[in-house]
């Protein structure tokens, strides 16, 4: 069993950021001519929406009763754990998503810039521009405290994806599934004295409102140009 460092935690306005298509209604919306057309449609989009199957029959370690209903923003809080990137990400894997967010809004940029460069660097094209949206979130629980460590202390914190997701997954679930903690609190790989966090659960992200609009914009370079467009 991992070492413990459980800290009693009581934060404000953490910052997740999310792509501005997905604040838009439904693809199918426009199409449906009358209720039952809706209906129709919904039932059409569901087969295909991994967010709306998890809440009928769960993933292999979500259960659906998990998930929340009823709050603002629910729809997002339950994507965030239905919708699983192939491989998992640094505290979760294939078979349940997680809550990530950063304490500022320059730790948030970094970590989704990191990854979207990566996917521009696959294709060798560093132009795009893409629009996202910070989604502020209170958070209040028991979180294992990983900040002030650096790779060399803890290998689930090393910048390199292939060295630190599998370490890091393996801790997230000895500290989700034995010791019963609520997530997990880090030191940014992707901006230096940021500090992140990693929620377990649906039900402990609390108070979901949005904030402003932020540009990233490649131009030929890896580096993104980052501009805000205001709320």
């Amino acid at each position: 069993m991992v070492a413990l460092k459980p800290v009693d935690v009581a934060q404000r306005d953490t910052i997740r950021l999310i792509t501005t298509g997905r604040l838009k209604e439904p693809v199918l919306l426009p199409l449906s001519a009358n209720h039952g057309a809706l209906e129709d449609l919904a039932s059409l989009e569901s087969a295909t929406n991994g967010r709306l199957q998890a809440q009928d029959t769960g993933l292999p370690e979500l259960d659906p009763r998990e998930l929340v209903f009823g709050r603002p923003g629910h729809s997002f809080i339950n994507a965030a754990f239905t919708h699983c990137r192939p491989g998992g990400n640094r505290f979760n894997d294939e078979r349940r998503g997680a809550w990530y967010s950063a304490f500022e809004v320059k730790t948030a940029i970094a970590e989704v810039s990191f990854h979207l460069t990566r996917e521009l660097d696959a294709i060798g094209r560093f132009e795009t521009s893409v629009d996202y949206a910070e989604l502020f979130a209170d958070f209040l629980g028991s979180f294992h405290d990983l900040r002030g460590l650096a790779a060399n202390d803890e290998p689930a914190l090393h910048h390199n994806p292939d060295i630190g997701y599998p370490a890091g997954q393996a801790l997230a679930r000895a500290i989700r599934v034995n010791a019963k903690l609520d997530g997990i609190l880090y030191t940014s790989t992707r901006r230096d004295g940021g500090t992140c966090l990693v929620a377990f659960r649906p039900d402990l992200v609390q108070s979901l409102r949005q904030g402003s609009i932020w540009r990233l914009e490649w131009q030929g370079q890896p580096q993104p140009i980052v501009s805000r467009m205001g709320r």
